[in-house]
């Protein structure tokens, strides 16, 4: 198709207006663009249905490659500028309903012992609904597909603000991924047969980020005459005491792992690769999803950290506790994330393939996963493998002072997987791999240590400065005042880096005879 019919026919589609901002056009007085609504990286065409006319400055400004997320942006934008004014807690779903046709009529009800019959304005039909009753709390519930005109705003168990997180919904909702979990919202009617608002009290932005993308009906689960305040708190304390979230860490890191390598399949059939190819690299993949590039950043990384401590050969992983806090194993898997991870793991994307020397054992991210592994082995087999007692568990700080037995090879487990102590210990193999590096005359930034190779003679090293480190009187002292003073509470990196460098906590009471030196760890 010739450009001129093309412009015609867009213009016609959008009726004169900028898909972008939805704004007219003055095609000969504006500046203006015609660009891929869904983009070449995420795998648009170049075809008429997959072209828009667009205002050159709204394409310029636009937050998303992706025309259709730039759009919803954009209207969420209006709305959050337009509402900003009326406090904190706006743009909400309430201001959303008023922007989108909403909050105008309430349902008609009538209610038995085990059935609900609703209808509103625009559908006098009536719509037929089973009536349950929560076995524990006694409320009664049914669900309801409503139109957006019957959704009204609540504004007090949930006024918080929609925010930008609104973007990441939209996304997901535009990859035609479902709504997992139906908005909830209650109803009070008088009588069994009565007419009332319904308040949606959860799910808001789910419902918003529907709104900016053209839907206008919307399941949800409705409380029938509930008692309001239990649903403050209950909604309070989901937000604030539980924190209730969909996965733990370890599990949004495998996810993260998993779409990671959608993407590099992805990569390969849009660029017409074999199955196989690995000649490419993290940026290339990064540069390529122009529109998924914080994302992406982050799924390599979640790569790494997945393929480290779910390795077969990692041996300190029985002693990771995955699914959150755990009393029976001693370091959490934010711990690992906060130590081992934060330390020793490259966050830049690679610019050499990914295939680059992998075949004699020499590929950057596999070194770093190698070595990772290696090291976490040697930390292990020093201070847990048949030293840390799981029936004890890691809370033993308590039963010391009360005169309970802990063994010396348990207390010194328990002490050196603290967090904040074993942040410090791998200060040490930080610094013992980079000084190493420098008397071979090679200066490597402390992002990139373990993408070099190790050499046997540094990995004697390495054993040596564990070995040292564990032999310290101080983790199998036993004394009640030292046990309170450095263990009873979780200190901060500082106070135990201070302690390592000078020998005393920041206070000034004395912990070790002198400071740690490398050169003496290492004899």
């Amino acid at each position: 198709m010739k450009r001129e019919e093309l412009v015609k026919q867009l213009f016609s589609i959008q009726k004169g207006k900028c898909f972008i901002c939805n704004r007219p056009i003055n095609i000969d007085k504006e500046a203006w663009q015609i660009d891929h609504i869904i983009p070449k990286a995420k795998g648009g065409r170049d075809h008429p249905d997959n072209f828009a006319i667009v205002h050159e400055i709204c394409n310029k400004k636009k937050s998303d490659s992706d025309l259709r997320v730039a759009r919803c942006l954009f209207k969420y934008e209006e709305i959050k500028e337009k509402y900003a004014n009326k406090g904190p807690n706006h743009p909400n779903l309430g201001d959303f309903l008023k922007e989108f046709g909403g909050a105008k009529y309430p349902l008609h009800i009538a209610y038995s012992e085990n059935k609900v019959e609703y209808w509103y304005a625009s559908q006098p039909n009536k719509c037929v609904s089973q009536l349950y009753r929560d076995p524990l709390s006694g409320m009664q519930y049914f669900f309801a597909v409503l139109p957006v005109e019957c959704l009204f705003h609540d504004e007090r168990i949930n006024p918080r603000a929609i925010g930008y997180r609104i973007r990441g919904l939209i996304e997901e909702f535009l990859n035609k991924r479902p709504q997992l979990h139906i908005s909830l919202a209650w109803t009070v009617v008088n009588s069994e047969d009565d007419v009332a608002e319904v308040h949606v009290f959860d799910g808001q932005h789910k419902i918003a980020a529907q709104l900016l993308l053209g839907v206008k009906v919307f399941p949800v689960r409705i409380f029938l005459n509930p008692d309001l305040d239990i649903l403050l708190v209950t909604n309070t304390r989901a937000g604030t005491v539980l924190r209730q979230v969909a996965f733990d860490m370890s599990v949004q890191r495998f996810l993260g792992s998993q779409i990671y390598w959608e993407k590099i399949d992805q990569y390969r059939r849009l660029k017409g690769l074999s199955d196989d190819d690995l000649n490419f690299s993290e940026k290339d993949l990064i540069n390529f999803f122009k529109g998924e590039q914080r994302e992406l950043k982050k799924y390599i990384i979640d790569d790494v950290r997945i393929s480290v401590i779910h390795n077969p050969e990692n041996k300190l992983k029985d002693y990771v506790e995955f699914g959150g806090r755990s009393t029976e194993k001693p370091l959490s898997y934010s711990s690992i994330e906060r130590t081992f991870f934060a330390l020793f793991i490259n966050k830049k994307p690679m610019e050499v393939p990914l295939s680059y020397k992998l075949e004699i054992g020499e590929n950057p991210r596999q070194l770093e996963k190698e070595q990772l592994i290696r090291l976490m082995n040697m930390f292990a087999e020093e201070v847990l493998l048949g030293k840390y007692d799981f029936d004890k568990g890691s809370k033993v700080e308590e039963k010391l002072r009360k005169g309970e037995y802990i063994s010396d090879d348990h207390l010194k487990a328990v002490r050196m997987t603290r967090e904040e102590v074993l942040y410090n210990i791998l200060r040490y193999v930080r610094d013992c791999v980079k000084r190493y590096f420098l008397f071979e005359g090679r200066v490597l930034e402390d992002n990139e240590l373990f993408q070099h190779k190790f050499s046997e003679k540094l990995w004697e090293l390495l054993q040596r400065l564990i070995k040292n480190i564990a032999s310290l009187p101080l983790w199998v002292n036993k004394d009640p005042g030292l046990s309170s003073a450095l263990f009873g509470g979780k200190q901060t990196y500082d106070f135990w880096k201070c302690i390592f460098d000078t020998g005393k906590t920041p206070n000034g009471v004395e912990v070790l005879s002198k400071g740690l030196s490398l050169d003496e760890l290492l004899l």
